[in-house]
């Protein structure tokens, strides 16, 4: 994700970080082209005329901008439903925290070097692997060691074997507050608020999964992407003849607009994925871990990961 200030007068011409010019550079600068050769021949092809006027460009013009726009809405509902779910993973690992210390009944203080014999302790510690976990999968990704940093040695091997580790770590997180319950270390009653919690981070998850699984449909996309190209490449013939000189000129702002709605909206209906636009999971994976280490009194915290480059991951 593109973290910056808005640039003012020319500075606004000549950012390229984050800027969707850098995905239609080459299909915009052959356009150009063409439209150059197209106002050097005069609309000559050979010696034959191609007469077209500005008005098939206007009818097909208006609806394909709208459609354009559509899909681009479309596209970010999807980014902006995609950050309200982390939104609510940050909120509910937070919740489960101070559920886990506040509601379940231990004779002994926290020790985060306890893990395997503090319930506690193995939640939050879990809670951090899920969230990391999750990031993974959705980014098609592995990488073990994360994960075995906090998890049992046990409880990483059956992780690691499985198809959804995200999932499986809420399989352990339910066996875990169930044991609690029979054991008499947190009030039956207490623990259903503490299980709300667990199906909703099990909600979040298999919505991001639906959000990642399911695209915009692939007919759609290509008939705004063929329109398009079809639209742009045709644009100079029917400019030359009344804007002379400048055709090139013209046919790159239209061709830019047109070109830069279809990538903006390619690049944003995909959020979990490492792009300049997209969301940054890892950043957000790194608050989690930080935000639930503290509350367990840890100290040796890592730092928040910031911009580099504008970009964060």
């Amino acid at each position: 994700m593109i973290v910056r200030e808005r640039p003012s007068g020319l500075r606004l011409f000549l950012v390229l970080r984050g800027s969707v010019l850098q995905r239609i550079r080459l299909t915009l600068l052959l356009n150009i082209l063409l439209a150059t050769l197209v106002t050097v021949m005069h609309g000559n092809l050979f010696s034959l005329k191609i007469t077209l006027t500005a008005i098939p460009f206007t009818l097909i013009g208006l609806p394909l901008a709208i459609f354009l726009g559509f899909r681009s809405t479309t596209a970010y509902d999807r980014y902006w439903e995609a950050r309200k779910l982390w939104g609510e993973i940050v909120h509910r690992t937070r919740t489960l925290s101070r559920q886990c210390q506040g509601l379940i009944d231990l004779p002994v203080p926290l020790d985060p070097a306890r893990r395997d014999d503090d319930v506690r302790i193995r939640m939050v510690h879990r809670a951090i692997a899920f969230v990391h976990a999750l990031r993974l999968q959705l980014r098609d990704q592995r990488d073990d060691t994360v994960l075995q940093r906090w998890l049992t040695a046990a409880e990483f091997e059956q992780t690691r074997s499985s198809l959804n580790p995200a999932s499986t770590l809420m399989l352990h997180m339910g066996r875990d507050l169930g044991a609690c319950v029979r054991q008499g270390q947190i009030e039956p009653c207490l623990a259903v608020p503490m299980d709300a919690t667990l199906s909703s981070l099990t909600a979040s998850a298999a919505s991001c999964e639906r959000i990642k699984n399911t695209p915009v449909p692939f007919s759609y996309t290509l008939l705004l992407h063929r329109t398009a190209y079809m639209y742009c490449f045709l644009l100079p013939f029917g400019l030359v003849d009344t804007t002379g000189f400048m055709t090139p000129f013209v046919v790159g702002i239209v061709a830019y607009t047109f070109f830069g709605l279809d990538a903006l909206g390619d690049e944003i209906e995909e959020p979990f994925g490492l792009e300049s636009n997209d969301l940054p999971l890892d950043t957000l994976c790194r608050a989690i871990e930080i935000n639930l280490r503290e509350s367990l009194g840890e100290k040796d915290l890592p730092p928040p990961l910031y911009p580099v480059n504008f970009q964060l991951t």
